[in-house]
C-alpha cells in the first residue's frame, strides 16, 4: 500500500513518504488533495501550490522518480529523467528542492 497517490491526467502513480524533510511533508499532507496545472521542464513536471514550507534538506540532484517541493516557487515537482540543468541522465532541479517521496514514481 502506498502513502500517496499521484494522478496525472488518467494515470495513477503510487509513492511513499520519505522522512528526509518532515516539515515539508507535514505541510503537503495538511494541504492534500492538491491540484494544479503542470508545466514540463525536461523530464520534470511541476505545479505551483498554496503551500509555504521552508527549505530543509534541500538539494538539486534528486533520484529518478522523486517527488519534491520547490520552496522558491511553492511548487510540487515530479522527476523522471534529465532536466535542462542535468549533467548526464540524473534529474537535477533548477534550484534546491525538498524531497518528500523517494525515487519510485515514474510518469
Amino acid at each position: 500500500m502506498s502513502d500517496l497517490l499521484v494522478r496525472i491526467d488518467d494515470r495513477d502513480l503510487s509513492a511513499r513518504w520519505t522522512d528526509e524533510n518532515p516539515e515539508t511533508r507535514a505541510a503537503i499532507d495538511a494541504a492534500l488533495p492538491i491540484e494544479g496545472e503542470a508545466t514540463r521542464w525536461g523530464d520534470e513536471l511541476y505545479f505551483r501550490t498554496g503551500i509555504d514550507a521552508p527549505a530543509e534538506e534541500a538539494r538539486e540532484a534528486v533520484p529518478v522518480g522523486a517527488i519534491a517541493y520547490w520552496p522558491q516557487g511553492n511548487a510540487i515537482c515530479l522527476f523522471w529523467g534529465p532536466t535542462p540543468a542535468s549533467e548526464g541522465e540524473r534529474p537535477r532541479a533548477a534550484a534546491p528542492v525538498n524531497v518528500v517521496g523517494p525515487g519510485s514514481v515514474r510518469p
